[in-house]
């Protein structure tokens, strides 16, 4: 086989779709990985994410996923909106200020699939964004698409953390690039310290059962805990702070895709435009966005949750959106 040719055809591929880094590695058992996860679970920091305890061998295995897998080809999608949201609006990541990248990226590893089929043949792979058993960041680093810093985001050299990690495995022999080796956080603690609920921990171990994120996406509960009043600044859905803080983000760019596009209403709602929507006008104007994980109870939980009288301390260098 011609390793060589078909390396270059895919990395063409993944750039033509609008991929903004493309890193492929050998597909072999995440063995130290495995350690980590098994550690993580065990001390329960994935809170009430049940479905982080299943499928536990798949996770640390493609040929498990994939029968006969060969290579990992990982891509990165980059984010970064080009747009704020308005001063005092409801903190909404920004990963969920466009559409849902779920269906964005799902597209675009269909025709991925299908222009490897078409240009070097019958070729097995299954490809995943988030919503499978995968270790997406441990693939990126063996992929040499950058550094885990210690927030546990993928951190590349040259454009920061803001990027979606889509996953295909394959069945084909390919040209492998050299892990990432180095680690840029040096002595860095800025997302340690901005943490408004302490979850990023020494080592790069982060509790995501105390995450912001885990609170008003994950966490299905009629209630948020009350230790965890006044500690969500106002973040209604998600949180950037960590980021926000990365000296590395510094290199992050306005994403070029157009799905990521920052709906109108997530950019200027405010408090009050979110008190008074309608279920109904909710289901209309997110029906294509991230923010329906929560559905609408939810939104109203964490609204109402942010809006408690000690829930937003003033801060003497909030982070910047």
């Amino acid at each position: 086989m011609d390793t060589a040719r078909h390396t270059r055809l895919i990395k063409s591929f993944a750039s033509a779709l609008g991929f903004d880094y493309c890193g492929i590695a050998r597909a072999v058992r995440l063995d130290d990985d495995a350690f980590r996860l098994e550690r993580w679970l065990t001390a329960g920091m994935h809170g009430k994410m049940g479905y982080m305890e299943n499928y536990f061998d798949l996770r640390i295995d493609p040929t498990r996923l994939v029968p006969g897998a060969k290579s990992v080809i990982t891509l990165l999608l980059n984010y970064f909106p080009s747009e704020s949201q308005a001063p005092g609006a409801p903190g909404i990541a920004k990963y969920a200020f466009g559409r849902d990248y779920h269906e964005v990226i799902r597209e675009k590893l269909r025709v991925f699939q299908h222009r490897i089929r078409e240009e070097i043949g019958e070729v097995a792979g299954r490809g995943f964004v988030d919503s499978a058993p995968v270790l997406e960041r441990s693939w990126a680093v063996r992929s040499g698409l950058g550094w885990i810093g210690k927030n546990g985001n993928l951190l590349h050299p040259g454009a920061g953390s803001f990027f979606f990690i889509a996953t295909l495995i394959v069945d084909l022999p390919l040209d492998y690039d050299d892990p990432f080796a180095k680690d840029f956080c040096g002595t860095c603690t800025r997302c340690i310290d901005a943490c408004p609920t302490e979850a990023i921990l020494p080592d790069k171990v982060v509790d995501g059962s105390r995450c912001i994120s885990y609170f008003t996406i994950e966490l299905k509960d009629l209630l948020i805990p009350g230790d965890m009043e006044g500690r969500f600044q106002d973040w209604m859905f998600g949180c950037d702070t960590c980021q926000d803080v990365c000296p590395w983000n510094r290199f992050s760019k306005p994403t070029l895709e157009e799905g990521f596009r920052a709906l109108p209403e997530v950019l200027n709602f405010t408090t009050a435009d979110w008190e008074v929507l309608t279920e109904e006008a909710f289901r209309e104007i997110f029906r294509e966005s991230p923010l329906k994980r929560s559905k609408f109870k939810g939104i109203q939980r964490n609204l109402a949750f942010i809006s408690l009288p000690s829930a937003n301390p003033p801060t003497e260098n909030p982070p910047t959106r």
